[in-house]
């Protein structure tokens, strides 16, 4: 019984950090604050998961809670560089900015706060 149980645990894990790491789901987040003006956002991006572009619906500080390097893929032209950014980096984006596609090059998972100003 315990055999099985650790069994399907495992397996459980195994398909979420897979779907993640494939891009299948959504980028794991959690609302740590939310106001009439402000949503503050922890998204965890494990490696080899995707962030695929959009637009920015609001002005954004984002703040890197661990070191990281990650490949990002221009939108409008489809040019790649690589980034990497030291645990308390800070960047700001405008609203209505094209946010490019952002892929985790990197061997661990990296958390960044995603700060919306309404």
């Amino acid at each position: 019984m315990r055999r099985t149980i650790l069994i399907a645990a495992v397996s459980s894990a195994l398909t979420i950090l897979t779907t993640w790491s494939l891009g299948w789901t959504d980028l794991p987040s959690a609302v740590k604050l939310e106001n009439q003006r402000v949503k503050v956002i922890e998204v965890t991006s494990a490696p080899g998961s995707v962030r695929e572009p959009g637009v920015r619906a609001t002005d954004q500080v984002i703040v890197f809670l661990d070191d990281c390097r990650y490949e990002r893929t221009d939108s409008a032209n489809g040019e790649k560089t690589i980034r990497q950014r030291k645990s308390g980096d800070v960047i700001w984006h405008s609203k209505g900015e094209a946010a490019p596609r952002l892929l985790n090059a990197g061997s661990s998972p990296y958390r960044t706060l995603v700060i919306e100003l309404k």
